[in-house]
């Protein structure tokens, strides 16, 4: 493929197959309430620098992933689960993009849209980049710093050219989740730079320069958030979500010794190929290096987060990108061979063991979540809990939900939503309301409204299986 835009083409016909039919066909679950609701308060209020959940600022993670669903939001005019879930499989394109443009002379034509390939069809982004979760934009923002690291370094540009443009990526990467993503970053670095013997990179200005930046993209928003909200408060929920698991809170054993069978599960069916990479294979000895240092790069901290007590397997995803490209170059280099093999490999072999493993992914994107879609069609219990409320509460009426905590429903629901903290909060004209169960005594019985009173209309069933209450005031 000697063409940049043939080779563009490819991979956006490729991606548009995998990533786009079904894509906003299956109901929100997991965590991607608290990536949507947050984006939809935003366009809501104005405030894109607190992200809120349930009408409380929500201090876990930072607010990328929220401000791009607002965007697909905006742009598009709909809010649905398509538009929702688009930024994260645009991402995962981008990451594509880049392996066939900026990683093109670093790679050569083949191997650099072999990469392309592998990215878009593993297991482990399939499955993320389908989902408005944070892994599909945090893995593509580390896989992009390390794709433009290694290719400008690759080619010898200047050290500026080198560290700035990944060190954007990086800053961008701070403000999607946190900064798990500079062990393998560095990893990457550090084992590179070690086999290929160029440490004095690490002690260039620009290098310095680029955590500069880095440090600025994220103070941008930090800074204003903390004077936004009480900084002990964000400073200690920060503390947490970066260390808690890393530290070994809720340890479970039987989860625990399962971490590294299952990261390896998020690179298939392409981790099958590993053992037959040969380094001394490559002709050329500055790619056998590089091979070595990429290696190395990848299994270091894909080991060491996965034995870390408490960790979980999606942590070591970052380490996707880098494997994508020394799987590449190992096919384009001809370092692929069989155990029995002496001789030079069967080129034709691998060629279609390639071909076939795209296919797999073709399969699984294209055809597999579109029956699954219409096989969980009528097993969607948010949408059902949001179908009872939405057939009770008029369109012109305002729903309150007092104090509901995180509530994936609430994407559903048609009617206005406003939050408030307690029975007493609740407006003297409000006419509908939601509670969860332990408040259904205080709802029923509270004089706010005498003569009226609160009347139970409807019980559904929350994403944790626990009751929200509806009630209408009236006569």
């Amino acid at each position: 493929m000697n063409s940049r835009v043939a080779a563009v083409l490819v991979v956006l016909l490729v991606w548009a197959v995998i990533y786009l039919p079904a894509l906003g066909s299956i109901a929100i679950k997991g965590e991607e309430g608290r990536r949507i609701l947050p984006a939809i308060g935003m366009l809501h209020t104005g405030n894109y620098i607190v992200p809120e959940v349930g009408g409380n600022p929500y201090f876990r993670k930072p607010p990328l992933v929220n401000w791009l669903v607002a965007a697909s939001f905006r742009i598009f005019g709909v809010r649905n689960e398509w538009t929702a879930r688009l930024p994260s499989a645009v991402v995962v394109l981008a990451v594509a993009v880049a392996f066939v443009t900026v990683a093109r002379t670093s790679l050569r034509p083949g191997g650099s849209i072999v990469a392309a390939l592998i990215w878009m069809t593993n297991i482990g982004m399939i499955e993320k980049g389908r989902l408005i979760e944070i892994e599909a934009l945090y893995v593509s923002l580390c896989g992009l710093a390390i794709i433009f690291w290694l290719s400008f370094f690759v080619q010898r540009k200047s050290p500026w050219l080198i560290w700035v443009p990944a060190f954007i990526f990086l800053g961008l990467g701070l403000l999607a989740k946190g900064p798990t993503h500079l062990i393998f970053f560095y990893a990457i670095v550090f084992a590179v730079a070690w086999h290929m013997k160029e440490w004095r990179l690490l002690i260039h200005p620009a290098h310095f320069a680029g955590l500069a930046i880095m440090l600025g993209i994220f103070a941008a928003w930090a800074i204003p958030f903390l004077h936004s909200t009480p900084t002990q408060v964000a400073a200690v929920k920060w503390s947490n979500q970066f260390t808690g698991r890393l530290q070994g809170f809720d340890f479970k054993f039987a989860s625990w010794i399962q971490n590294i069978p299952r990261g390896l599960i998020y690179f298939l069916p392409w981790v099958l190929l590993f053992p037959f990479v040969r380094f001394s294979k490559f002709h050329d000895h500055s790619e056998q290096r590089l091979a070595r240092g990429l290696a190395w790069g990848i299994a270091v901290p894909f080991l060491a987060l996965n034995l870390v007590p408490g960790a979980l397997p999606r942590y070591s995803m970052p380490a996707i990108a880098p494997a994508s490209w020394l799987l590449a170059m190992s096919c384009a280099g001809h370092a692929l061979q069989w155990p029995w093999e002496k001789g030079t490999s069967d080129e034709r072999t691998w060629a279609k063991i390639v071909a076939l493993f795209v296919g797999v992914g073709v399969v699984v994107g294209g055809i597999g979540y579109p029956v699954t879609a219409v096989v969980l069609r009528n097993r969607q219990q948010v949408k059902k809990a949001a179908a009872e409320i939405n057939a009770l509460v008029p369109l012109s009426e305002t729903l309150y939900a007092v104090d509901p905590e995180y509530q994936p429903v609430f994407f559903y629901v048609k009617a206005p939503l406003e939050y408030v903290s307690y029975i007493q909060e609740l407006p003297a004209d409000a006419h509908y309301f939601l509670v969860q169960g332990d408040k259904e005594a205080e709802a029923t019985t509270t004089p706010r409204w005498a003569p009226r009173r609160a009347h139970l209309r409807a019980r559904v069933r929350d994403y944790r299986k626990r009751e929200l209450l509806l009630f209408e005031v009236g006569p």
